[in-house]
C-alpha cells in the first residue's frame, strides 16, 4: 500500500513542478526524494514518511506561493483518502519546518524524519547543484548577480529574509554557507563537508575573476 501512495506523490509533485524555473523544479524535488531515502536508511528513519514528505516539501513553501496555508490544503486533499488524519498531520508538520528563514531565525524540527526531510532539501542547495541553482533562482526573481556595493545581511527575522531582494552572490552568505552547521544528523553532516569546501573554492575563483585577477 505504501508503494501506490508513494508514486500517487511521486507522479503529482512531477507534474506539479514540471514547469518550475527557479530552481525548484521536478529534479529538485527528486533529487531530495534520493537524499531523504538514503539519508532514512542511514539514520533509521520511516521511510513513507519521509518520501512523501520529500516529494511534497514544496508544495507549501513560501518561495513558490503567495498563500502557503493553500499549498498545505492541497496536501492534505491529496493524502486524506490514503492515510490516516493523525499521518498526514505529521507529514503537514515536517514540510512546514523545512524551510530555512533566515540567519537568525531557529527552524527546529523535532522528529527524526522532520530532521532528514530538512537535511536533504538543504544538501541540495550545497555544492555544485546548490550553486547553479542558486543563480537560476536569482535569475527567476530578477537579481543581479553580484553587486560590490550591496553587502550581504544576516537576516534577524523571517519577514527580513522573505523581503530581501539583494544579488545572489549574497545568498551564499546569508544561508548557503550556514548551512553546514545547520545539519541535523550525522550522516548529512558528512556529506554537506565536500560540499561546502567546493562553493568556498568557488566563491574565492568567483571574486578574483570579477576583480580581474584571473
Amino acid at each position: 500500500m505504501s508503494e501506490a501512495i508513494i508514486e500517487k506523490v511521486r507522479h503529482f509533485a512531477e507534474s506539479h513542478f514540471a514547469d518550475d524555473g527557479s530552481g525548484h523544479d521536478w529534479w529538485h524535488v527528486h533529487r531530495v526524494w534520493n537524499m531523504a531515502k538514503h539519508l532514512a536508511d542511514a539514520e533509521g528513519a520511516d521511510r513513507t514518511i519521509v518520501e512523501i514528505a520529500a516529494l511534497l516539501h514544496d508544495v507549501a513553501d513560501w518561495k513558490l506561493n503567495q498563500d502557503e496555508s493553500q499549498g498545505m490544503n492541497t496536501i492534505r486533499e491529496l493524502l486524506a483518502g490514503d492515510l490516516a488524519p493523525a499521518t498526514v498531520d505529521r507529514i503537514c508538520d515536517i514540510i512546514s519546518k523545512v524551510s530555512f528563514k533566515g540567519a537568525g531565525v531557529e527552524t527546529p524540527t523535532d522528529t527524526l524524519e522532520g530532521k532528514v526531510v530538512q537535511d536533504a532539501d538543504r544538501l541540495d542547495a550545497l555544492g555544485a547543484v546548490g550553486i547553479a541553482r542558486t543563480f537560476a533562482y536569482g535569475g527567476n526573481r530578477g537579481r543581479l548577480i553580484h553587486h560590490p556595493d550591496q553587502p550581504p545581511q544576516l537576516h534577524g527575522s523571517f519577514e527580513a529574509y522573505k523581503n530581501n531582494q539583494g544579488p545572489s552572490t549574497n545568498h551564499f552568505y546569508e544561508k548557503l554557507l550556514l548551512l553546514k552547521d545547520r545539519m541535523n544528523t550525522g550522516t548529512a553532516k558528512q556529506i554537506a563537508e565536500e560540499r561546502h569546501r567546493f562553493m568556498e573554492s568557488y566563491l574565492d575563483h568567483f571574486f578574483k575573476e570579477w576583480n580581474g585577477e584571473l
